[in-house]
């Protein structure tokens, strides 16, 4: 005697489309209501027939339907995530923002901002798609839509400081990576260490104000060296024409961010400055492109483990009803080296 699936009657087919739970119920040839029953978990059905009813569930590859259900419940469970698709620090925190918050039976809507959608229309988007919490890194200065949007659903900003009063905060510890980045260089014996970055937004006036402060309190305040520059690979590239163009170059240079080291590293290969034998060079993210078997690049570790655990926590926090004060959190930072920066050139 055979057992299992071998006693269901012969399968049919869906026609191409998903499976649903009267063809289940077809299949074991019982009521939608007893498969409903079973599919939920509830009481009620026997045991011959729970185990009859999933494995034709199994068998036929069906889903529950899982948004039908929550908005049946009012719900999406859904978590809007507002970021830059060229920030590779920014990616790989959605990526494992998706596992951390299936973990806590959510989802995440993605919401790419950048030069063609501001943060105004990401948020509007999103809030279309009925979220319950918004995620949003280094939004457009001058942006409205987020305090309006915390008026209906909980927001976490990420990246920057902020005292904004109706959101929580989670941010890079700037203070500890820049004090770190320039104790090494201290320590190789560097003393002319140039600063690339200081713009945009706040994150940049963030990151050159910890530069400075790391300067003076290595007791080289004098040899501040601030060359204005964005984020992208194009600023970096363009921050170091104009190191190259001085008559006499810095022998260290810290970067506001990976992507911007990455521009600045290939405009010195192409003037021939060689690295780390005449110019230290220190990123901040310690993204994949630090990595790089061809960059090797000394660079800020930014934790993004600490900072989806951090995010989520406030999120889980304000969606279960839970209130209190604003979260201000910092999270922590270190100094992965590798063979961008070496010894002063004597």
């Amino acid at each position: 005697m055979t057992t299992g699936t071998d006693d269901l009657p012969e399968r049919r087919p869906t026609g191409g489309r998903l499976p649903t739970m009267r063809d289940v119920a077809e299949h074991v040839g019982m009521s939608r209501q007893l498969v409903s029953l079973v599919l939920r978990g509830a009481p009620g059905p026997s045991a011959e027939s729970r185990d009859r009813i999933l494995a034709a569930a199994a068998e036929l590859g069906y889903r529950p339907h899982t948004s039908a259900r929550l908005l049946r419940e009012g719900r999406t469970r859904l978590i809007g995530a507002v970021f830059s698709m060229r920030n590779p620090f920014q990616v790989r925190f959605v990526e494992r923002l998706f596992a951390r918050a299936a973990e806590q039976g959510f989802g995440v809507a993605l919401g790419p901002a950048g030069a063609e959608r501001s943060t105004d229309q990401v948020v509007a988007d999103l809030l279309g798609e009925r979220v319950e919490a918004l995620v949003v890194f280094n939004p457009d200065p001058g942006a409205t839509a987020l305090e309006e949007a915390s008026r209906l659903v909980p927001v976490v900003l990420l990246g920057e400081w902020t005292d904004a009063p109706y959101a929580d905060n989670v941010h890079v510890d700037e203070v500890g990576g820049l004090r770190a980045a320039v104790d090494h260089l201290v320590d190789l014996g560097h003393q002319r260490i140039a600063y690339v970055g200081g713009e945009d937004g706040l994150v940049g006036l963030d990151r050159v104000t910890a530069y400075r402060d790391a300067m003076q309190g290595a007791g080289l305040a004098a040899e501040t060296d601030v060359v204005p520059s964005g984020f992208s690979e194009e600023d970096g590239a363009a921050a170091a024409r104009m190191l190259v163009a001085r008559d006499d170059l810095p022998t260290a240079v810290v970067c506001c961010g990976d992507q911007c080291a990455t521009g600045l590293l290939a405009v010195f290969a192409q003037h021939g400055v060689d690295v780390p034998g005449r110019v230290s060079v220190v990123g901040f993210d310690d993204s994949y492109l630090a990595s790089l078997s061809y960059h090797r690049l000394t660079s800020v570790h930014q934790d993004v483990e600490a900072t989806v655990d951090a995010a989520l926590a406030a999120v889980l926090d304000r969606t279960s009803g839970n209130g209190g004060e604003r979260r201000r959190v910092a999270t922590p930072t270190g100094l992965v080296v590798r063979e961008s920066t070496g010894s002063v050139a004597r």
